[in-house]
């Protein structure tokens, strides 16, 4: 498990952050749409919408800095995976345009809300089941030849990708439902709590059946995690992970306000931690690594001046508006 930093490995590291950003900020996003027909329409519904309305269309930065990043720096990979996974792609695409025009035409278009509310709630569901599926994808193995991709059009379609898109959507609705835990309040961050609860079980034994599917999928990602001195690397990973989903779970028990999302964002660390384990050096298991599909020198140079100057800039607005919206909301939106 010994990483060699250089500039292919400065990138894979840049990619990473950026995913990590994207599943947390719009993760939510997703989450509550997710766990929207469980919300009592009207003022309920009203309330967690206005919570993201300021920052979800922000959040979805991050996945075209991972996407444009990818693409960039490791031009192979990206040429792989996605004829690998088009059908996945185009479902997520289509359901983040189905959930950005719910939000705003179940607003400008009353009459017909209850339908901009499914769309919602559907655009949502898809767009992180396809996420979640396309990382199952990536994770069993996609068939490359002569460094293109030579399998068919449905083999992203098996019942571990199925587990690892349920597992994702269980995750989103983890993060939606304690955001929604942090951002209201009375009743109605009650019936939050008890639904991030659900949703909190629900993650934790889809992140181990994905984790024990792990071990019988590939000989390698198991010998990673079960042999030495890998296990001395990996063996935090799980034992961290348990620790912060008592603590999460403990938080949810009683009354805390923002703890839950905390530790809700801490248990997507140690899952992306994870998959760096299982994964790590491969780009796309099991044949092209990071080194292999990285971009000429000269071209990630020209392109981390870029990322040095842009990704502050959008860490601070990012960090300036949800401090700007800060506190809980009410009827007339944050107050």
């Amino acid at each position: 498990m010994a990483v060699d930093v250089d500039l292919t490995t400065i990138w894979a590291f840049i990619i990473a952050f950026a995913v990590f950003a994207y599943v947390v900020m719009d993760g939510f996003d997703l989450g509550i749409g997710i766990l929207f027909p469980f919300l009592e329409v009207g003022t309920e519904r009203d309330r967690a919408m206005n919570s993201i309305a300021p920052v979800w269309d922000g959040n979805e930065t991050w996945l075209v800095l991972g996407g444009g990043g990818l693409f960039a720096a490791f031009p192979l990979a990206y040429a792989v995976i996605l004829p690998a996974t088009y059908p996945l792609i185009i479902a997520m695409l289509l359901g983040l345009v189905f959930r950005g025009v719910a939000f705003e035409y179940r607003w400008r278009d009353p009459r017909h809300r209850r339908l901009w509310d499914w769309a919602f709630t559907g655009g949502s569901l898809v767009a992180a089941t396809a996420q979640g599926m396309t990382l199952g994808a990536l994770l069993q193995g996609i068939t490359v030849v002569d460094r293109a991709y030579a399998g068919s059009w449905f083999d992203w379609l098996t019942p571990y990708t199925l587990l690892t898109g349920l597992g994702t959507a269980a995750g989103y609705a983890l993060l939606g439902g304690t955001w929604l835990v942090w951002k209201l309040d009375g009743a109605y961050q009650a019936h939050a709590r008890r639904l991030a609860r659900l949703a909190a079980w629900a993650t934790l034994m889809l992140m181990g059946a994905v984790s024990l599917y792990n071990l019988l999928l590939n000989a390698e990602y198991a010998s990673r995690w079960l042999t030495t001195p890998e296990i001395w690397f990996a063996a935090p990973v799980p034992i961290l992970t348990g620790l912060v989903a008592l603590a999460l779970l403990r938080a949810l028990a009683v009354e805390r306000h923002s703890k839950p999302f905390w530790l809700s964002i801490a248990l997507f660390f140690l899952g992306m931690a994870g998959l760096g384990v299982t994964m790590w050096p491969y780009v796309v298991p099991p044949s092209i690594t990071i080194w292999d599909a990285a971009a000429p020198e000269r071209s990630q140079w020209f392109m981390l001046i870029g990322v040095a100057i842009t990704m502050p800039l959008i860490l601070a607005y990012t960090v300036w508006a949800y401090w700007v919206f800060r506190g809980k909301v009410g009827d007339e939106g944050y107050h």
